[in-house]
């Protein structure tokens, strides 16, 4: 049979600002699921066509119309346009299977417009489902997988998915690995948050850099464990097969209770680059920081301290920060983030709304309490936008403090010290692209701002709740989806919260 396998990294893009950073930054974003089905697919005795949409073109155009069936994967900011796209598809007789963070988060509302869901999935389960062993309709999950396809296996896709010229590379191809699935963490607020940890076979991973090195030297890596290192003398001593000089620099999202001093300059031996801790907030998840219990000012302190220490071993950093939870209220949070990003400019602050995302502790909560706007339209589960009612700001003020938060992190004054620790011409070009990028995103934030300083309806849907969609909300969707939101009613935009 004819297979397409889609990930749907972005929405359409016009703006060049954008267009530029997901070139350059998105379209490395790449998930390793989808190329490992089309693996699996292929390994079937099927034709297949993988393909990753990062914002740029039209999305129909790279699904061939004689195909059979399309297995799409994508978030829940994106799952409007794997709607529209399912919907086209359905009409053409294409089966259609809807996987990934979305499909896992919502499954009950994805079944509306996919034949099948898979939540799990190992390369049995896409063996029945290719023989139609399941009735259409139905909401599928397998036992975990115990392997991953090698990267030599894997090459077609991720030559196709990374900045690949002509097999030549860019300074920002990547290479997508996994050392580890799950996470032994339990935060509310994470898809991940009840999923098993374990780690995948090591000598799967040597054979991979060995072959890397041999066919890509240089090549930027990207592990994609949900949080890596957490068995972290396992996973750095298959790095540390590579001889010193050849090491292939790699990124990676870890929490500082793993990177504790001593294991620290083992990072820097290996040639890891870029590493993104989730710090969360400074009254809560500590247990993700070495620094236990503490929080508020003592945990601010502590962490700088890490920081401090990990950037003598690593040049690029990342912090990520989620304002607007339960326990956030008044100036405080706000006031101990600034002087954290004061302390180390060297540290990229990314700041995010909480999004409750289905089958996560806080979504439950949540619901419960009837704090979700449920009339929001899955295309606003991610920042600028927020879908829950704030329990300690009102809509206004947390605007305003949003963007407080990120005209402080882009200051002019804040990144010149940052640009001032950059070693490379590439890492100075990604920094400039971000910060590009994120002057934009606040343009946004500022727009919904004056929105519900002057539009009365805006504001009493963020403070109340309602049953019907604001205007400013039915053109922002009309305006992002393009020609793809006249495929959906406003009933299909009305998720289900299932």
């Amino acid at each position: 049979m004819n297979i397409t396998v889609l990930e749907i990294l972005a929405l359409p893009e016009n703006r060049f600002s954008h267009l530029f950073y997901h070139l350059l930054l998105t379209k490395q974003f790449a998930s390793i699921m989808p190329q490992v089905v089309s693996v699996w697919c292929r390994r079937l005795g099927h034709q297949v066509n993988y393909v990753t949409y990062y914002g740029i073109g039209d999305p129909l155009n790279a699904i061939p119309v004689d195909t059979d069936w399309v297995f799409i994967s994508c978030y829940t900011q994106v799952s409007p346009l794997a709607y529209a796209l399912a919907k086209i598809l359905r009409i053409r007789g294409t089966i259609t299977v809807l996987g990934g963070p979305h499909a896992k988060s919502f499954p009950v509302d994805a079944l509306r417009f996919f034949d099948y869901v898979v939540k799990e999935c190992n390369q049995q389960l896409i063996s029945s489902l290719l023989n139609l062993d399941f009735p259409p309709k139905s909401i599928l999950n397998s036992p975990p997988f115990k392997t991953v396809p090698s990267v030599q296996e894997r090459l077609p896709e991720i030559e196709i998915a990374s900045l690949f010229f002509r097999r030549f590379k860019s300074p920002t191809t990547t290479i997508s690995l996994l050392s580890s699935l799950g996470c032994p963490y339990t935060c509310d607020f994470c898809i991940d948050w009840n999923s098993k940890y374990r780690m995948l076979p090591r000598d799967h991973l040597i054979r991979d850099l060995q072959f890397i090195h041999q066919h890509f030297s240089r090549t930027l890596i990207a592990f994609q464990d949900p949080n890596f290192g957490i068995r972290f003398d396992d996973t750095l001593s298959a790095l540390e097969t590579q001889k010193t000089n050849q090491c292939l620099p790699y990124v990676m999202e870890s929490s500082l209770s793993v990177l504790k001093p001593e294991r620290m300059s083992r990072l820097k031996t290996t040639n890891c680059v870029f590493v993104a801790p989730g710090i969360e907030s400074w009254t809560d998840y500590s247990n993700k920081s070495s620094g236990g219990a503490k929080s508020g000012i003592v945990k601010v302190e502590k962490v700088v301290s890490q920081f401090q220490e990990l950037h003598q071993h690593v040049s690029n950093l990342q912090a990520n920060f989620i304002f607007g939870l339960d326990i956030d209220a008044g100036r405080e949070p706000v006031e101990l983030t600034k002087l954290f990003m004061d302390q180390v400019p060297f540290v990229w602050p990314t700041m995010n709304i909480p999004i409750p995302f289905g089958g996560t502790p806080m979504f439950v909560e949540s619901k419960k309490n009837n704090r979700i706007l449920e009339e929001m339209p899955f295309r606003f589960y991610y920042a600028p936008y927020s879908v829950m009612k704030t329990r300690n700001y009102d809509p206004r003020t947390y605007y305003r403090l949003l963007i407080e938060l990120m005209n402080h992190g882009s200051s002019t004054a804040i990144l010149r010290r940052r640009m001032k620790t950059r070693k490379t011409r590439t890492e100075k070009v990604i920094d400039f692209a971000r910060a590009r990028s994120q002057q934009v995103e606040i343009q946004y934030y500022r727009k919904i701002l004056t929105a519900l300083e002057t539009d009365k309806e805006l504001y009493n849907f963020h403070q109340n709740g309602g049953t019907k969609l604001p205007a400013f909300y039915q053109n922002e969707y009309r305006k992002k989806l393009g020609r793809y939101s006249y495929q959906l009613t406003s009933d299909d935009r009305r998720p289900v919260l299932e």
